[in-house]
């Protein structure tokens, strides 16, 4: 990284070598794809290659040095990962595949276990198939009934039907995004978590498109459960990360069996190991949680406060030039202040594939398509919708480069 002194995107995009690519007959790659994943640094990139040269090995077993090695710094991730989101016991934090399956444990391991016919399940229509599909599973298996909190015209929560789902007495679990994957709406997260709290309800919050972009703070949110990915953050894929309380944890049963999991295993019995081993089962994705270690490193470096400053920034200037594209329609807040940097539209009678095609052509890469999100395109009465999403290497002139190649396709649909 260079001077501080310099804008975030400049002070970075050198860090990123794919950004240095031509596609589509030598056009520069505007990379407008970071909900679905993020590009990954140098650093990350050298610390993956660093691991695999030079202390490649199993953890938690062997005594010899390059095991004693491969442990020290696999567990130096997790205490990198508590200092960064303000967790005090590092043996709540459980290293998953990503927020799926992070989402998935709760689901078995807690849900079984708690939710019974009769009880509700509270979700929302903006939420990630991620956090819909197992608590219909869930409710589908125990009899218990699922609900949900409607979106209103500016793509945000219509909080009094939690109200009334809460008033209810029977929600045993209130599942939300802290922010929309489609709309990039923040959830006022703070607002749900006392009403929680207030009901008795327990709250899992899907922090996949939060912890990249913004100054998590899950030591003084009061959540339940708190889940996100790495590679949403600069990380490698295959490495997510779910928080519980302690005492939840300690009272569910394990969601996989065998390998480090276990204490002691006879013919008939096993004893399990401690948090968070108790969680773990297996032998982890070593390499890749190691790396993400440089990915935390990376953006602590940069300050969260200035992540967000600079989305918020992009995407005021994004909005501002995408209201003046002939038929354009957007969708969510239109306001930063409850946006992070996505935004999702469509032309009128235009398929967003279409869309995604022909700007493709001049190197813009954004996303179409229902983005794992089919109940919210239900409730905006779509099929799909295009995304452009924004991270720190992306620039206004980037940003232009998008708005140009819209404009481009109103003028082949003449509209």
């Amino acid at each position: 990284m260079q001077s501080s002194t310099q804008s975030l995107d400049t002070q970075c995009r050198s860090d990123f070598p794919v950004l240095k690519r031509r596609v589509r007959d030598d056009k520069a790659l505007v990379y407008l794809d970071n909900a679905a994943t993020t590009q990954k640094p140098i650093q990350v990139i050298d610390a993956i290659t660093n691991y695999y040269k030079n202390h490649n090995s199993n953890i938690h077993r062997a005594v010899h040095a390059l095991a004693e090695e491969s442990t020290e710094a696999f567990e130096a991730t997790r205490s990198k990962i508590a200092k960064f989101l303000n967790i005090a016991h590092s043996e709540e934090i459980i290293f998953v595949r990503g927020t799926t399956e992070a989402i998935n444990l709760i689901a078995y391991a807690w849900g079984r276990d708690n939710v019974q016919k009769g009880d509700i399940i509270v979700t929302t229509e903006y939420e990630h198939h991620s956090n819909i599909v197992p608590w219909q599973v869930l409710t589908q298996e125990t009899g218990a009934e699922l609900r949900y909190v409607d979106i209103d015209d500016n793509g945000e929560l219509m909080l009094e039907q939690l109200d009334e789902h809460l008033a209810t007495g029977k929600v045993k679990l209130v599942a939300v995004s802290h922010v929309s994957n489609v709309l990039g709406t923040i959830t006022d997260i703070q607002k749900v978590i006392k009403k929680c709290k207030d009901a008795g309800a327990k709250i899992l919050i899907d922090g996949a498109q939060a912890v990249p972009h913004m100054k998590v703070d899950i030591g003084n949110l009061g959540c339940d459960f708190y889940a996100f990915s790495a590679h949403k953050m600069l990380g490698p894929t295959g490495v997510g990360v779910l928080w519980a309380r302690k005492e939840l944890l300690e009272n569910m049963k394990p969601f996989q069996c065998g390998g480090d999991m276990i204490r002691e295993v006879h013919k008939q019995e096993t004893t399990w190991n401690d948090l968070p081993y108790k969680f773990e089962a297996g032998t982890p994705n070593v390499a890749d949680v190691i790396c993400f270690a440089a990915a935390i490193d990376y953006l602590t470096e940069i300050g969260m406060d200035n992540v967000r400053n600079h989305e918020i920034e992009l995407t005021k200037y994004a909005l501002e030039k995408m209201s003046k594209v002939k038929g354009l329609v957007i969708y969510g807040p239109n306001d930063t202040k409850k946006q992070g940097g996505v935004i999702s539209f469509n032309f009128k009678d235009v398929h967003p594939h279409d869309v995604a095609t022909i700007i493709d052509k001049n190197g813009v890469a954004i996303r179409s398509g229902h983005h794992c999100a089919q109940v919210l395109m239900e409730k905006l009465d779509v099929a799909a919708t295009n995304r452009a999403s924004f991270y720190i290497y992306n620039t206004k002139e980037e940003v232009n480069t998008l708005i140009d190649s819209l404009e481009q396709v109103a003028k082949v649909f003449k509209l």
